[in-house]
């Protein structure tokens, strides 16, 4: 699963043999993303940077663990607007490439109305 919040993107797999453990490895492109993840999930491991392929940076939890958090995340949406929000948190730079992924999701919405 992609996860895009206010504080970061993440990419969350399950790796072991058949996708049946117990464990997920949560992925990011930026470490400090994984680093403000930690502050809200204790239970994520230290940052392993450069263990694997399409994402720099990664680190491992178990899954009811994260599940917990992304409830406590979405408990605590207060903004009305996602991008405005990441703009006052994260700045305008972080805002635009958001706003990029957003423009490029639309082209899902044109090709389904088709």
């Amino acid at each position: 699963m992609w996860l895009i919040t206010t504080d970061g993107f993440y990419s969350v797999v399950d790796k072991t043999p058949g996708g049946v453990g117990d464990e997920l490895t949560v992925r990011a492109r930026c470490a400090a993303d994984l680093d403000r993840l930690r502050e809200r999930l204790p239970a994520l491991s230290e940052t392993r940077t450069g263990a694997g392929t399409d994402y720099p940076h990664r680190a491992s939890v178990p899954k009811e663990r994260f599940a917990a958090a992304v409830a406590a995340i979405a408990t605590d949406i207060d903004y009305s607007n996602f991008k405005n929000e990441v703009a006052v948190r994260r700045g305008r730079r972080h805002a635009h490439v958001l706003a990029d992924v957003w423009h490029a999701l639309l082209q899902l919405e044109r090709e389904d109305s088709r």
